[in-house]
């Protein structure tokens, strides 16, 4: 029997800095007050969307020139043609492993105060503004779910102001 540090015989000890941490997208979670209470926007990704059918929030990928702020507006103004009047950044990530590429992946992820309808692009074909009880009930995963309850809770208690954004909402720059 091998001590407890040492591997069996023609095992090699794994390195975990053979395994990549990404961080190449962004989640924005949308949101209005309605009476003194969070609604969330959810969107349903159209037929020829990846996640085809699903309930999400705004996401998408990083541009090689764009921080993950910057990548979260733009998103938010590509899926719903809307401009956030209070953006901030949430003090939590989303993160999941993806099998398929051994890959575990590190999601920034903000919430966005909107008004107004959106304009759909050609990712999504369904929009709808829940509750955080029903928006929990609509996104798939887990950490999705827990963010939409974050935004809910800091909505109720006050956005430090460390993590708002300050946003020209005409050249969306800081």
């Amino acid at each position: 029997m091998n001590p407890p540090d040492e591997l069996p015989e023609g095992r090699k000890p794994h390195s975990a800095t053979t395994r990549s941490v990404s961080v190449r997208v962004v989640d924005v979670y949308p949101y209005r007050i309605q009476r003194d209470t969070p609604e969330l926007l959810v969107l349903r990704r159209s037929d020829q969307a990846s996640y085809a059918g699903t309930w999400r929030m705004v996401g998408g990928t990083m541009e090689a020139d764009e921080t993950a702020w910057q990548a979260a507006l733009r998103e938010l103004r590509e899926e719903t043609g809307l401009v956030p009047e209070q953006f901030w950044a949430l003090p939590s990530l989303n993160h999941f492993y993806e099998w398929q590429h051994d890959r575990i992946n590190l999601i920034p992820a903000f919430a966005a105060a909107v008004s107004g309808p959106p304009t759909l692009n050609h990712e999504h074909d369904g929009w709808a503004w829940v509750s955080v009880g029903e928006a929990e009930q609509r996104l798939q995963w887990p950490e999705q779910q827990r963010l939409a309850r974050l935004v809910a809770s800091m909505c109720a208690q006050g956005v430090p102001k460390a993590l708002q954004i300050p946003v020209d909402a005409a050249s969306h720059t800081t």
